[in-house]
């Protein structure tokens, strides 16, 4: 069975302390009545259960948190689902027209004028690069996983065309978005496309395929 997630674990830590804590409340009078002898002084036991009743109100609190954490957790648990299954169909549409000409007609066009065996890579290399940012979001990922990524990712000369197309459309849209994150990858990812261009050429496309065979 696969090692639960720290977090998920922690979530689940609490929520039982929560239902120890709910049971601990409820049968505290019923103890108290059993483990009373019959001549014991009953204002004495009132006042305990009174200093009883403030304690248990900290734990009922702290049970709350534990059910509100969880909570919490799911509906993270269900965005990620969600945003996995959009995804997923996009990639499938995406995939569908790189093959057909026509088909790839359908998407927007891209600022510069280019053949359709490059249109395919540059779709190609935005299925990557979008891969990388689910990633980077869901915090798989960091900065520095980020820079080690596309320092060898921009020596290549289908990665920097594709950066070159689409950059502008990946800031209109991040900022549009208003996410602080987005805008720190597509920062990341501009960073690292200009120190590669700094640099020198790519290594062309054709000289990354051995003629051997």
């Amino acid at each position: 069975m696969a090692r639960l997630p720290a977090r998920q674990r922690t979530i689940m830590a609490w929520s039982a302390t929560g239902v120890v804590m709910a049971l601990a409340i409820v049968m505290t009078p019923f103890l108290l009545q059993w483990a009373a002898p019959a001549e014991e002084d009953w204002d004495r036991l009132s006042k305990i259960s009174q200093a009883y009743g403030a304690l248990s109100v900290l734990f009922s609190a702290a049970a709350l948190l534990g059910v509100v954490a969880s909570l919490v957790h799911q509906s993270h648990q269900t965005d990620i689902a969600n945003e996995e299954a959009q995804r997923a169909s996009h990639r499938q549409l995406l995939l569908a027209s790189l093959d057909d000409p026509e088909l790839a007609l359908c998407w927007e066009p891209l600022p510069d004028l280019v053949s359709f065996r490059e249109r395919k890579q540059v779709a190609f290399v935005n299925l990557i690069v979008s891969n990388w940012w689910a990633d980077y979001r869901l915090k798989r990922t960091n900065d520095d996983v980020v820079r080690v990524l596309t320092e060898l990712h921009f020596r290549g000369e289908a990665a920097r065309r594709h950066w070159h197309l689409t950059s502008a459309y990946w800031n209109a849209y991040a900022v549009a978005l208003g996410d602080r994150r987005f805008i720190k990858f597509v920062a990341l990812m501009d960073a690292a496309y200009e120190q590669a261009v700094a640099t020198g050429p790519p290594l062309p496309s054709a000289s990354r395929h051995s003629t051997d065979g």
